[in-house]
């Protein structure tokens, strides 16, 4: 039995896009190929096994290959196997160092098996190695430049692409790629927007969270089992709430039902470091799912937030005037001060920055001052509105004594017509009669009904409704009702 000259590491990668493969890149078959194939070098003893189980090829970063470098570098193993060349990487300037320096400097050999790729041996050819890992690296591109458009596509249409729901979301049951809401924690998002409408800070509101023992949003996710995201704080054990994460959900358009999309990315499948897209690039999706708090809300917070209302030292409680005071000379906010004398304690507002600034004079407002004048102000313009209600009663009255004229003139007009044909028919009587059209007996009667209480009736009525219709507009023209029978109405 000859004597075992190599140390290998059967190195095993793979990728999520290589799921689709099938068993041909499985990591039972990567395994199974690579055993079979030391069977027939008994020169070559397997001493350890790396998996990189669902990472890039582009990318070598990975946990498991970083490994098999240090154990390479301390001389614990010297050679390296795997299925084929695409397992060590894709990226075809980084597959290219490892091969042509980096292995040489170690002494380490390298066999690629379906590529038929052994340093030791001839079959190693340079030009074989750099087009097989240029066609790698195109294949890399392809699913990405896919990948890409097929996302694209999905966030135009309004679908949710991302892989963890904001705090108060999840995904659908039926259908994954549209955020249904989460009745807990959404409960929990209506109360951190009701809680700063009624003037906390973000640092009150996560303290009064944390003081009902509510988990904050990465602890909620994983006791449920979510997804949530991994790295940086997210790793952090036992999260509290904190002011940065409650104004991030305070700023977070998503609870008004818009969905925004694209904010980051990477500028391309070799780069994996983040980078923000400018907001004219954002995919925005409107009434993509329910809201959690209403528009009117969300945008009212969006304006205290651009407010400077942080509580002083040890306070509970933001002042009225607090960040909106604006010194009107250098344009800077000014800062509420406390004067304690004896005669009592005395609260001022004054420009910090005003000689700086270059204000012509110093001001200090005295707070008891600016609440009377602001009080007044808003009687003013209550006074104002309860003015504008009166006068827009007053041109409804107006409009409806307009419209009963109208109604009142087409009555007489069609009265009026009735009359005028009641007199001709009255006087064309005789005529028929001599003209034998109608006989006597018919000329009495006829005339007779023309000229009874019925057609005198309809004269007087109609004289009157002419005076109904002539008070009516006096009273209109005097801005006040002159009819009795509208005076009536009044006092009823």
């Amino acid at each position: 039995m000859s004597q075992k000259q190599y140390r290998a590491v059967k190195y095993i990668r793979l990728s999520h896009s290589d799921d689709t493969d099938g068993e041909s890149n499985s990591i039972v078959n990567q395994r199974r190929i690579i055993d079979n194939f030391l069977t027939s070098h008994p020169d070559i003893e397997a001493i350890d096994e790396k998996v990189d189980d669902g990472f890039s090829g582009i990318l070598f970063n990975r946990p498991s290959f970083l490994e098999m470098m240090k154990s390479i570098k301390s001389g614990e193993v010297n050679c390296v196997i795997v299925k084929d060349l695409s397992r060590l990487g894709r990226e075809y300037i980084e597959t290219g160092r490892h091969l042509r320096q980096i292995f040489p400097a170690y002494g380490v050999r390298f066999i690629a098996i379906d590529d038929n790729i052994d340093t030791l041996s001839d079959s190693a050819d340079d030009l074989l190695i750099s087009v097989k890992s240029i066609i790698n690296d195109a294949y890399c591109r392809d699913i990405s430049i896919k990948t890409r458009s097929a996302l694209d596509a999905k966030r135009r249409n309004g679908e949710y692409v991302g892989a963890c729901p904001v705090y108060g979301y999840k995904k659908g049951e039926g259908n994954h790629n549209r955020l249904v809401m989460d009745e807990y924690p959404a409960s929990i998002v209506r109360d951190i927007f009701r809680m700063k409408l009624e003037g906390m800070s973000a640092a009150k509101i996560a303290e009064a969270l944390n003081d009902l023992c509510i988990l904050s949003p990465i602890e909620y996710k994983r006791d449920r089992g979510l997804p949530h995201p991994k790295g940086g704080f997210a790793d952090r054990q036992n999260s509290a709430w904190s002011a940065t994460t409650i104004i991030r959900i305070l700023k977070d358009e998503t609870y008004t039902g818009t969905l925004i999309q694209g904010r980051q990315g990477t500028l391309n499948y070799k780069v994996r470091d983040l980078i923000d897209f400018p907001e004219k690039d954002r995919v925005r999706t409107e009434n993509a799912h329910e809201a959690i708090v209403s528009l009117h809300d969300f945008d009212l917070v969006q304006k205290i937030l651009r407010l400077d209302t942080r509580t002083a030292p040890g306070g509970d409680k933001v002042y009225v005037f607090s960040g909106i005071l604006i010194c009107g000379c250098c344009g800077n906010r000014m800062t509420r001060k406390t004067d304690r004398k004896k005669s009592g304690v005395y609260h001022y507002y004054y420009c910090p920055t005003g000689k700086k600034k270059g204000c012509t004079e110093a001001v200090m407002l005295k707070e008891s001052h600016l609440m009377h004048c602001v009080l007044d102000s808003i009687k003013s313009h209550i006074a104002a509105v309860v003015s504008i209600d009166n006068l827009i009663a007053e041109s409804d009255v107006q409009r409806a004594m307009i419209g009963l004229s109208k109604q009142y003139k087409m009555q007489i007009e069609d009265n009026e017509r009735q009359l005028a044909q009641i007199r001709t028919f009255k006087s064309t009587l005789y005529e028929h009669m001599v003209s034998g059209l109608i006989s006597k007996e018919d000329y009495k009667t006829l005339k007779a009904d023309y000229s009874s209480d019925e057609g005198g009736e309809r004269l007087r009525w109609m004289e009157h409704f002419k005076e109904d219709a002539r008070l009516d507009r006096v009273g209109q023209e005097d801005g006040r009702t002159s009819h009795p029978k509208h005076q009536g109405s009044q006092q009823d």
